[in-house]
């Protein structure tokens, strides 16, 4: 499993930093629409006052990856906890089957749950994650997401964060940075806008998948080089005692052997 695993890793960090231009780039576009829209107003940047926040926690399907699902799943509970004091509503969507398990197993309420998807997700997935978090806060179902995944930092080093997805912060407009460009749209901006938000939620989403895809496999590989050395130190421990234990046991037969051969040479005399 340890190898498995970090056959993996080149492949998924690739695609960690092979999406990142393209969510940038849909960052950027969104920034001059914004700006040429003035005060478009959307469904997705709408801010309400809330009463039921869905948590998006994503988890993986399978173990032996060290602490690697309970840490994120611990810092999406300590949080369900304050928003359950503060009287909000909590819906989980949970992605993977621990922090599903996880989750029922106490009681919590799962409005979906998504397995199969960690070991190598898709924009498939993303896009079906994210088309039901977006229709859940259009109908009003929710009225805030929060998600939690774990970031992909380097091989060793992955941090489970939290991030407010929905509704959707506008981004700032760098001044300074680089020529200014003027644009014309057609169609609007409010409907270039339309389009491109539900585009960015997915893309976002994609990208929390693609990291969390990256942590775990980086993850399983470091836990099953633990379990490796740990088992070999003990295969060196228990033969060394199997060893002291055969010597004895081949001491205490020479000795009998030895013993019996006197007897019987007393006898004799």
């Amino acid at each position: 499993m340890e190898l498995i695993a970090a056959s993996r890793i080149p492949r998924a960090t690739a695609r960690v930093w092979g999406s990142k231009p393209y969510t940038a780039k849909l960052v950027e576009v969104i920034e001059n629409v914004g700006g040429a829209g003035g005060d478009v107003s959307h469904r997705l940047l709408e801010r309400r006052e809330v009463s039921t926040v869905g948590v998006l926690v994503v988890s993986s399907d399978r173990g032996m990856a060290g602490a690697y699902a309970s840490n994120v799943i611990r810092l999406a509970e300590h949080r369900i906890a304050e928003l359950g004091k503060s009287g909000k509503d909590v819906l989980i969507y949970a992605v993977g089957r621990k922090a599903q398990s996880y989750f029922r197993y106490r009681g919590y309420r799962i409005e979906q749950a998504y397995l199969a998807v960690t070991d190598t997700p898709g924009y498939r997935d993303a896009r079906a994650i994210a088309n039901a978090v977006m229709e859940a806060y259009a109908v009003g179902r929710i009225d805030a997401l929060e998600a939690f995944f774990t970031r992909f930092q380097s091989a060793m080093t992955q941090v489970p964060v939290a991030d407010e997805l929905l509704p959707i912060t506008p981004p700032e407009a760098r001044d300074g940075e680089g020529p200014s460009v003027t644009y014309e749209y057609e169609p609007s901006p409010a409907e270039i806008l339309d389009r491109l938000l539900p585009r960015y939620v997915e893309a976002i989403i994609f990208n929390m998948l693609l990291e969390a895809s990256a942590s775990e496999h980086s993850a399983r590989r470091r836990a099953m080089k633990a379990a490796t050395d740990n088992a070999e130190e003990l295969i060196k421990t228990l033969t060394v005692k199997a060893n002291r234990a055969r010597q004895g046991e081949i001491t205490t037969a020479i000795t009998e052997i030895v013993g019996g051969a006197e007897a019987l040479a007393d006898q004799k005399r």
